[in-house]
């Protein structure tokens, strides 16, 4: 695992740092009006690219080391590899076009990303056929495909749901690793070390990501990294609920509940307004703590200014995900345990989110 995770590090890293200086990249500017915009200049987006080298090749290349030259036990075929890394494709292709022209719809986005969802399911056989609810597994076990419908809606959803969390340095970033560091850490006390291989190499390719990333801001994930976390997080939640009856089904939402809920929270606001899910704007939890939390900082340069501000935003989300990560690493076993912890997590959120938009903050909060 170790060695699986310094490979995919040092691969991203690479990747990472030869996007940051590469000449003639036919990258579209990122528009001055967006509202989801909170820096200056221009900043690469397709630090996704790096990511999904890091994690790919390291995949692969575990894979082909381990046996013949050196015991890895990682219990990964290099079909399975091939299968996901194929089938990973047009979310991430998509996602990455969106990052180089910015003109690619939000219905395209959906289906590539729904493309992926299908073919995950199709080739590895993956289904959600239980959620330790009497009734409704009664139903599952006799309607086999809405599991199976639920398994490619997680797989369709969580890249956009990241993609929405998906604003300042190192936030998706981190918290995508947090996530997969759980995930890898219950994988190992179940045995299943095929998932954690999975997941560490995730971590390792996305530490080597926010190298460049955090604190100073030089690559920027983009809509393409943040559909390779969503899709790559999303298949190792069902594969380790799927093939260990140890962990409860309820385990992988609450670790995911703060991209999740955060989605759920922004289609009822939007909806509750008139407005298109699909609309962007700036009243996402992160952009408030940004703008109302953040204190301003002193500085002549403006795009100074703006980055000290980002990195100091996504601490505050670091804080509010490890609410969820470390409960959920607690409890992985109890299903009620962590029911009760996604309401309580649901709950505090929306008492924060109100109490900052009604300027109900104490000050100790604000930095």
């Amino acid at each position: 695992m170790v060695l699986l995770t310094s490979l995919a590090f040092v691969l991203a890293l690479i990747a990472g740092g030869w996007l940051v200086r590469r000449l003639g990249m036919p990258e579209q500017p990122y528009a001055p009006d967006k509202p989801q915009r909170f820096h200056e200049g221009e900043v690469s987006r397709l630090g996704g690219v790096a990511v999904g080298v890091g994690v790919m090749s390291a995949w692969l290349l575990g894979t082909l080391l381990d046996g013949p030259l050196l015991k890895l036990n990682l219990h990964l075929s290099t079909k399975t590899v091939l299968l996901c890394s194929l089938a990973i494709g047009p979310a991430l292709t998509v996602g990455v076009l969106e990052d180089l022209t910015q003109r690619i719809s939000v219905s395209a986005r959906l289906l590539a990303t729904l493309a992926s969802g299908s073919l995950l399911c199709w080739a590895l056989g993956l289904s959600i056929h239980r959620l330790d609810i009497a009734w409704f597994d009664a139903g599952l076990r006799a309607w086999p495909w809405v599991g199976v419908a639920l398994a490619v809606l997680a797989l369709t959803g969580l890249p956009h749901a990241f993609n929405i969390i998906d604003g300042y340095n190192g936030l998706a970033g981190m918290v995508a690793m947090l996530i997969a560091l759980a995930m890898a850490h219950v994988a190992l006390q179940v045995g299943d070390r095929a998932v954690a291989a999975l997941m560490m190499a995730l971590a390792g390719a996305t530490a080597g990501f926010l190298v460049w990333n955090y604190p100073r801001g030089l690559i920027f994930a983009g809509d393409g990294g943040a559909y390779l976390w969503g899709v790559v997080i999303a298949l190792g939640a069902v594969l380790l609920v799927q093939r260990n009856p140890q962990v409860s089904p309820w385990f992988p939402p609450l670790l995911l509940i703060y991209p999740v809920w955060e989605t759920v929270f922004s289609i009822y606001r939007k909806a509750a307004r008139g407005r298109s899910p699909g609309l962007a704007d700036a009243l996402h939890f992160h952009q408030l703590i940004f703008r109302r939390l953040v204190r301003g900082v002193f500085h002549d340069g403006r795009a100074r200014q703006l980055l000290i501000r980002n990195n100091r935003t996504s601490p505050y989300l670091w804080g509010f995900t490890a609410m969820s990560v470390l409960p959920a690493v607690l409890f992985w076993k109890s299903s009620l345990a962590l029911i009760l912890c996604c309401v309580l997590f649901a709950v505090c959120y929306v008492l924060a989110y109100l109490a900052i938009v009604r300027f109900k903050i104490p000050n100790w909060l604000r930095h």
